[in-house]
């Protein structure tokens, strides 16, 4: 689909190719990486491409100068944001919301305020923050980040916006992206659907970008793993997108691992939701305390899904570990630090048997790839 905006917006470097095109592109630059990998000897499986207007989540940038509202993407290198009504990217859903929020921003922004603090009068206006938007499968759910408090103003506006747009289910507020998220309206918990569980996600959450990525990448993860048996760790787990799936082989135990206590909360309780007995989740950061050889002897299969830094201290203890888990699952959104990883693994016993890029960020320079090794 062709869009006026591609020669600008960093999102979409190549949109102006024919899939055709595109699709050898992609293949080529993902194959070139991949050479670097040190045992040449594993296939390279037929890649798998997601089809536009597929992403669920997005970040939009705003800016409120000279009463007028800008909202949408960063020019490409650049901090200029690129004012969009339509992202051929994103899903219709999100595409038919996007008045609704510049709409919801104009209010919230040309709404400036005083605050007392002794006999100073201090005032205060939004002029710029971000929007995530993310679609779940019973609705949008969208956190507003701006470094200022909500205003009883801003309540009102937002309680408007969600009650006259149907497919609004919750709107959020932090002041920055480290900062606790407050609910300011919910109509009803967003869930995603993962196998057969419907499960409640935190507002900002981390997914997979599109629900046809997340379906390819599982598909592969369950191909490796569904004859594990025993212990299966599943490492910067999120959501659980993975470990639910797993849980379901017969006679297996699931360790979940990630970093963020939020994600884990909200994982625990949609397992305490659905009754699941076989996910332990454990808060624990990978990159400084990754799993020592004491506590790899516990699993017979190992799945990582890591941010694009990798997880380089992952496997470093898995190559140097007297005891190694017969499986091996990788899944990696930058495939130049994937090839670190994989050539750590191989160096320590592991052989790579194949491996597949999934474009779930099409038009772009990005891959993602699963890749799996045996002992």
């Amino acid at each position: 689909m062709s869009c006026p905006l591609s020669k600008i917006c960093g999102g979409c470097s190549y949109r102006d190719m024919d899939i055709s095109s595109y699709h050898q592109l992609k293949q080529h630059n993902f194959n070139k990486i991949i050479t670097s990998i040190t045992d040449s000897n594993f296939k390279i499986c037929d890649p798998i491409f997601i089809e536009d207007g597929c992403r669920r989540r997005a970040t939009l940038t705003f800016e409120y100068k000279k009463k007028k509202l800008i909202l949408g993407f960063n020019q490409e290198s650049s901090h200029k944001i690129i004012d969009i009504n339509h992202c051929p990217l994103l899903t219709p859903a999100i595409n038919n919301t996007l008045s609704s929020i510049r709409k919801l921003l104009e209010m919230i922004c040309s709404e400036g305020w005083n605050e007392k603090k002794g006999k100073k009068i201090i005032a205060h206006n939004i002029t710029n923050g971000d929007v995530f938007m993310c679609e779940a499968d019973n609705g949008l759910d969208i956190v507003l980040e701006y470094n200022e408090d909500i205003t009883l103003f801003h309540r009102m506006a937002i309680s408007e916006i969600v009650q006259s747009t149907t497919n609004v289910i919750r709107i959020s507020h932090r002041r920055t992206p480290f900062s606790n998220t407050e609910t300011i309206i919910e109509k009803a918990k967003p869930y995603i659907k993962i196998g057969k569980y419907d499960v409640y996600i935190p507002a900002g959450t981390f997914l997979q970008p599109s629900r046809e990525g997340q379906q390819s990448l599982s598909n592969l993860v369950m191909q490796y793993m569904k004859n594990s048996k025993g212990q299966i760790a599943d490492l910067f787990c999120g959501v659980g997108t993975f470990s639910y799936l797993l849980a379901d082989i017969p006679n297996v135990q699931i360790t979940a691992i990630d970093s963020s206590e939020t994600l884990l909360k909200g994982f625990q309780s949609s397992v305490n939701y659905n009754k699941i007995t076989n996910i332990k989740t454990i808060n624990k950061n990978l990159f400084k305390y990754p799993l020592d050889s004491e506590e790899l002897k516990s699993f017979s299969a190992i799945l990582f899904d890591p941010p694009r830094a990798g997880a380089r201290a992952v496997c470093q203890e898995l190559a140097n570990s007297d005891y190694k888990p017969e499986i091996v699952v990788a899944i990696s959104c930058n495939p130049s630090t994937f090839v670190n990883d994989a050539n750590i693994l191989i160096g320590g016993g592991y052989k790579l048997i194949e491996i597949t890029m999934v474009d779930q960020f099409i038009y772009s320079n990005h891959s993602e790839l699963v890749a799996f090794f045996t002992k």
